[in-house]
């Protein structure tokens, strides 16, 4: 199963907010199956919203994507592996609702621990190749410090 190791510089200042901090290069995990599918950062962060929040429509919500573009990630999770990683009920009346299974808790876990392991396996060689970039870092403007200077 290929990893896939883009350099990706976030730029968030103290307690996550968006005034600048300094330009750190950080790694972002994609894990591919075979024969097809996989699972990155982004449906990583959608089963922990739905987890968070009960709802598929309030994750997609949170994340500013469209309910059903939301939905076919979760239904390609859903495909991908011989167990379900959510469990939704129709809406109606009394509402509905989705809910991670058991393996959608674990898959979440063992992502961040693989994401985990990685990162400290190549924190030094990021911090090289960190200060070998123009400037230390990405020159980016104002607007744009959540995501900038990605090279995959």
């Amino acid at each position: 199963m290929p990893l896939f190791f883009p350099l990706v510089c976030w730029y968030h200042g103290p307690n996550n907010s968006d005034e600048p901090a300094a330009a750190m290069a950080r790694l972002r995990l994609r894990i591919d199956f075979s024969p097809s599918g996989s699972v990155g950062p982004g449906k990583i962060r959608l089963l922990e919203l739905i987890g968070d929040t009960g709802s598929i429509s309030a994750a997609a919500r949170a994340l500013e994507m469209s309910y059903r573009r939301a939905w076919l990630l979760i239904d390609d999770l859903n495909q991908l592996f011989r167990e379900p990683v959510v469990s939704a009920s129709a809406g109606g009346r009394k509402g509905g609702g989705a809910e991670l299974t058991a393996f959608g808790r674990t898959l979440i876990d063992e992502y961040r621990a693989i994401e985990a392991e990685a990162h400290e396996a190549v924190s030094a060689r990021l911090a090289r190749l960190q200060e070998s970039a123009v400037g230390g870092g990405c020159d980016v403007p104002e607007g744009e410090r959540r995501f900038a200077c990605r090279a995959s």
